[in-house]
């Protein structure tokens, strides 16, 4: 017979494992919801910041990132 405790036992789930994880299903972005009220440039700028987040798997990003994206859209001082 197995005890209460036993019955009970959920197995471990190792969540800090250092291989790569399947991506989640939806990301959370800065710009998700309000694409639809930005100019042209503007929802360029943030598809790309939305993209250099999910390739480098960022919720945020520093002022050197966000240059490095403007960057390569083409921008030059």
């Amino acid at each position: 017979m197995t005890s209460s405790t036993e019955a009970t036992m959920v197995p471990f789930v190792e969540r800090r494992s250092h291989e790569p994880a399947e991506a989640p299903v939806r990301e959370r972005r800065q710009f998700m919801n309000s694409y639809d009220e930005l100019s042209a440039e503007a929802r360029q700028l943030a598809l790309a910041v939305d993209q250099y987040k999910i390739a480098h798997r960022r919720r945020f990003i520093t002022y050197e990132e966000m240059l490095d994206v403007v960057k390569s859209l083409g921008y030059r001082q």
